[in-house]
């Protein structure tokens, strides 16, 4: 098993991963609208090369924001390797901080994050419902029937484990 960059896989396999996890390759939330099978990014996949995991990101100035992440196995560590290999290649391009925005409900992703460096920074309230009025297909509840509204922003300072 090994992390390889996006560009490595053939298009097919990432839009369909998207559509499957993501329903869409579309990402709308309040940093942009991003098609994220144009996005660069790497993916985890097995001996096989099936695709277990992938991350996607973009690079602005000295900042790095983590777009998407998605793993198929959870607690395998997956997603802290494909983290990983972002920091690192954001680092190597003399990126300050790497950020992320995840939703309220996301309580998985807001433990994930901060074990490994993030800090909670800014609370978007709200953004939900203006991302819906793009993206209607954005469900009302989420994870554990929590009410999606919010957006939570999480840094993290080059130089931090």
């Amino acid at each position: 098993m090994t992390v390889i960059p996006i560009q490595q896989l053939h298009q097919n396999n990432v839009l369909q991963f998207f559509k499957e996890h993501w329903g869409s390759t579309e990402m709308v939330i309040s940093s942009g609208i991003y098609d994220c099978s144009k996005l660069d990014g790497f993916a985890y996949v097995d001996e096989q090369n099936m695709l277990l995991g992938l991350v996607t990101y973009i690079i602005r100035d000295k900042e790095c924001e983590i777009i998407s992440l998605d793993s198929i196995m959870e607690g395998k560590g997956i997603g802290s390797l494909l983290v990983q290999a972002v920091e690192q290649h954001a680092f190597e391009h003399d990126c300050t901080m790497i950020t992320l925005i995840t939703t309220n409900d996301n309580l998985q992703a807001l433990k994930f994050y901060q074990k490994r460096g993030y800090q909670l920074v800014e609370i978007i309230q709200n953004a939900v419902e203006q991302a819906r009025a793009y993206k209607p297909e954005i469900p009302l509840l989420g994870n554990d029937g929590i009410p999606i509204r919010d957006e939570i922003r999480l840094v993290k300072q080059s130089g931090l484990s």
